[in-house]
């Protein structure tokens, strides 16, 4: 297929590889030109115009956050106003439930085509081609995007019909991740209190009543206290529970935890931590414990 695709932080650029790797024609834009370099030496096309991007079987946008994808999509010369007929606009980025329905009222009344397709997994997962993808939006689409999405991912569910399913699941996945997270740091925090070995501790866990990659993975990095390089950090974690919270509000459903976590992620940044990967609560864990 020829699929464009903007921004390439570190999901993006290994997604775009994904494709590449699967023999499709990629086209690339975005705001930092250099980033694109390793992926046009692997064969990549590197578009003059954002509207260059827009034009093939399909465009992704993969960006950090609602501004960013205001600014991209529904801009003067963004991804809406340059979108061909025929080509479809998944948006595979975590944003709000608010600003992805908008999308999709927006696309639908200039009769373009769009889907949410958000996804779970680290950029190393991202490189091997082992995400989770979560796409919503009309059947017919989805399937028709179904080879993209098996290059850049192990396994495909869609979830619904309306394109901001997907934003409040892949929302609330992180909400569950996040809370993992931070019982994961409380819990370490309080064996190493006692002198038990974290590592042995979090094999015990793993291997036992938590054999789960999000367990394994966080568990490891507190175990550690490898925070850096952040491979998803602070800022974005709190993002996502902020996000969480606002349609928790729309949809008038209390979510104490989410509060708490926020709050804890929240403090994590104002000590200093808004460049470590969201796992450093473990730290923030450990600094409460004395440690």
């Amino acid at each position: 297929m020829k699929v464009g695709f903007i921004g390439l932080g570190h999901m993006g650029a290994a997604m775009a590889g994904c494709l590449l790797k699967a023999g499709h024609e990629v086209s690339l834009y975005n705001r930092t030109p250099d980033k694109a370099k390793p992926l046009i030496d692997r064969g990549a096309h590197l578009a003059a115009r954002l509207r260059e991007a827009c034009r093939g079987d399909a465009v992704i946008t993969m960006l950090s956050d609602d501004n960013a994808v205001e600014q991209i999509v529904l801009g003067e010369e963004g991804v809406l106003a340059g979108l061909a007929e025929r080509t479809v606009h998944i948006s595979m980025s975590t944003i709000s439930v608010a600003l992805c329905q908008e999308l999709a009222e927006k696309h639908a009344i200039s009769a373009r085509r769009f889907l949410a397709a958000p996804v779970f997994g680290r950029p190393d997962a991202a490189a091997q081609g082992k995400l989770l993808i979560v796409p919503a939006g009309k059947p017919e689409i989805i399937e028709s995007c179904m080879p993209l999405f098996e290059a850049m991912g192990q396994k495909t569910i869609p979830i619904a019909d309306t394109p901001q399913a997907a934003s409040l699941v892949k929302l609330s996945g992180n909400f569950l991740i996040a809370c993992v997270i931070e019982a994961l740091s409380e819990a370490i925090g309080l064996i190493r209190k006692a002198g038990v070995d974290p590592h042995q501790y979090v094999s015990l866990l793993t291997s036992t009543l938590f054999p789960d990659p999000v367990f394994r993975i966080y568990g490891g990095l507190i175990a550690n206290q490898q925070f850096t390089p952040a491979e998803f950090a602070a800022t974005l974690g709190e993002k996502d529970l902020r996000l969480t919270l606002a349609a928790a509000e729309t949809l008038r459903v209390p979510m104490p935890t989410a509060s708490l976590v926020h709050d804890r992620l929240q403090t994590l940044i104002a000590r200093g931590g808004a460049d470590l990967d969201w796992s450093a609560l473990g730290q923030l864990a450990a600094n409460d414990a004395g440690l």
